[in-house]
């Protein structure tokens, strides 16, 4: 084996420009192989983040009507019977009804560890002459942060005294721009004939667009009396102790509650899919680079084989047997694979690393100030893999095409 390790080498120093160029694009395939995961995984982890953040795991809401929902059919040998789901024939009326009830109901499930009612709808808000139309959030801040990141959301000013001040008001960043508000500032909101004054305490930026230019938390029993209802929430908002699971815990909720749940990855699937057709192509496009670098090697084995006939059929005179001469060619390949391998990823830590600290701005599903990247062993081991698979691949054909040459035919000068 060392023999062969050290013929193996020697033969890939006689080439050693053209072995530089594939190793250069294998080192390059693999380190922005690992970047590109990193930066869609990152910014993917960021997203969903941020989801938990603003809209929550969970959502408990409509409440199923009492009508037909399921349909009792026999087995077909006559022993028993299942019940079919009627889906379609299911009515929903708006809201939380008997929130008390139902909180309590939520709270006997071992994997809930917050949760919070909401009672939502659509004001006008005004400040001086100008006015937006804006959605009221009608929380308990001291359960609202059990499940959101309103607390860490925070850009100006202070929610302690939230819950004891029933004129504070706490408004998103866009909607606080437009409406030139303030801390301390004086704020309107109108709906349906009723209006009322409230003071900003806080500005709050979610990254969400949608969200920083329309909602206004204010104190629940303030937003019964602006929004005229007197009983009864919007939703309830859920938090997790694996927000993972939040799908099974949904669909026991559903069948426990009589109310519809939905959970994050439900209601965010569009942007899930987004976001793993990203990851899918950037690593078939960075993958195409390595597959380049090992077309180039096999290029160059090629040429090895042909050029060194002679010194393959003179080892197999010596003794050698097909598979040694084989495993030559296979090492040459295997040292340029480990090599580049290595070098690529050390070389995908320092771009990882550079981007990371990239300062860039963006503001939209979510909000952040620089790139973000997920740093996960899988992206290595991963590119590893990809490249074990092309390189080998591409150093079989010429390893087997040298293990067929036989000493007789390289001396009547007949060989293939």
């Amino acid at each position: 084996m060392k023999l062969n390790l050290f013929i193996a080498w020697r033969l890939l120093w006689a080439k050693k420009r053209a072995m530089g160029m594939s190793l250069a694009g294998i080192v390059c395939g693999v380190a922005f192989f690992v970047l590109t995961q990193a930066q869609t995984s990152g910014f993917e982890d960021f997203f969903i983040r941020t989801i938990w953040q603003t809209r929550g795991p969970l959502r408990v809401q409509d409440k199923y009507q009492a009508s037909v929902t399921e349909m009792v059919a026999r087995s077909s040998d006559g022993k028993g019977s299942f019940a079919i789901p009627l889906r379609e024939g299911r009515q929903y009326v708006p809201g939380v009804h008997e929130p008390e009830r139902v909180i309590e109901a939520v709270w006997n499930f071992d994997a809930v560890t917050g949760v919070s009612g909401v009672l939502s709808g659509n004001v006008t808000a005004t400040s001086g002459f100008r006015s937006e139309t804006a959605e009221v959030m009608g929380v308990k801040m001291s359960d609202h942060v059990t499940v959101s990141g309103v607390a860490d959301q925070i850009r100006y000013g202070d929610i302690t005294t939230f819950d004891e001040d029933p004129q504070s008001a706490v408004i998103g960043s866009i909607l606080a721009e437009r409406l030139n508000l303030d801390i301390g500032s004086e704020l309107l909101l109108k709906n349906a004939g009723q209006s009322r004054r409230y003071e900003v305490v806080a500005i709050f930026e979610t990254g969400v667009r949608d969200y920083d230019k329309s909602w206004v938390y204010i104190q629940q029993r303030e937003a019964r009396q602006l929004l005229n209802k007197m009983d009864g929430l919007t939703y309830l908002q859920v938090n997790l102790r694996d927000n993972d699971k939040a799908p099974q815990i949904a669909e026991q909720m559903k069948h426990a509650l009589w109310h519809d749940v939905d959970s994050w990855q439900e209601s965010e699937r569009v942007w899930l899919e987004v976001f793993r057709a990203l990851r899918v192509s950037s690593g078939i496009t960075m993958s195409i680079i390595i597959l380049i670098a090992g077309l180039g090697m096999f290029n160059t084995l090629a040429i090895i084989v042909m050029e060194r006939q002679r010194d393959i059929a003179i080892l197999r005179s010596m003794g050698y047997r097909r598979s040694d001469v084989a495993q030559i060619f296979l090492l040459q390949g295997a040292l340029v694979c480990a090599v580049g391998t290595v070098l690529g990823w050390i070389f995908a830590a320092v771009l990882t690393y550079g981007v990371e600290n990239l300062p860039i701005r963006i503001r939209g599903i979510f909000a952040t100030d620089h790139f973000v990247v997920k740093w996960d062993p899988m992206h290595y081991v991963l590119a590893g893999v990809v490249t074990v698979i092309i390189v080998l691949g591409a150093s079989y054909i010429p390893a087997r095409k040298a293990a067929r040459i036989e000493p007789g035919d390289i001396i009547r000068g007949t060989s293939a």
